[in-house]
């Protein structure tokens, strides 16, 4: 069944590189705007980017597990623990900062809304370095 391996690898590296790319590049250009535009410009990228990165965590989760199945392999399990531990990291720890800034107007954005979207983007870090390792993980794996 290397076949699952190769898609749990597949989705597993691209959603770290989303993950990858909203820190080094999207955030940091996020961050040079003004709180309101700041706030703005999150509010789409994070609704289009959450559908994304869910899916593929879901995904590469589970065909790791088929991967372990039928390879006995105990990496594929520990890779698939990894990327979907971004599931309850995201529900306990980043979506109540979701929601707040979610229901801030961008009019009324002050420096406690840019201190959420920064501690946002701290956030997400840990889930770009759980789909790093994952990553490495199915890697080894195969």
């Amino acid at each position: 069944m290397m076949i699952a391996g190769i898609f749990a690898l597949t989705a597993a590296a691209l959603f770290t590189g989303a993950a990858l790319y909203i820190n080094t590049a999207e955030h940091p250009a996020r961050a040079k705007l003004d709180t309101g535009s700041m706030l703005t410009q999150w509010k789409p990228a994070y609704k289009s980017g959450f559908g994304t990165q869910a899916s593929l965590a879901i995904i590469s989760g589970a065909f790791g597990l088929i991967a372990a199945i039928f390879s006995f392999n105990w990496l594929w399990i520990v890779g698939s623990l990894l990327i979907l531990l971004n599931w309850p990291f995201t529900l306990l720890f980043i979506m109540p900062v979701n929601k707040t800034l979610m229901n801030t107007d961008p009019s009324d954005a002050n420096e406690e809304t840019r201190h959420l979207l920064n501690k946002w983007a701290k956030l997400h870090a840990v889930r770009t370095s759980l789909g790093i390792i994952a990553t490495v993980t199915f890697i080894f794996a195969l």
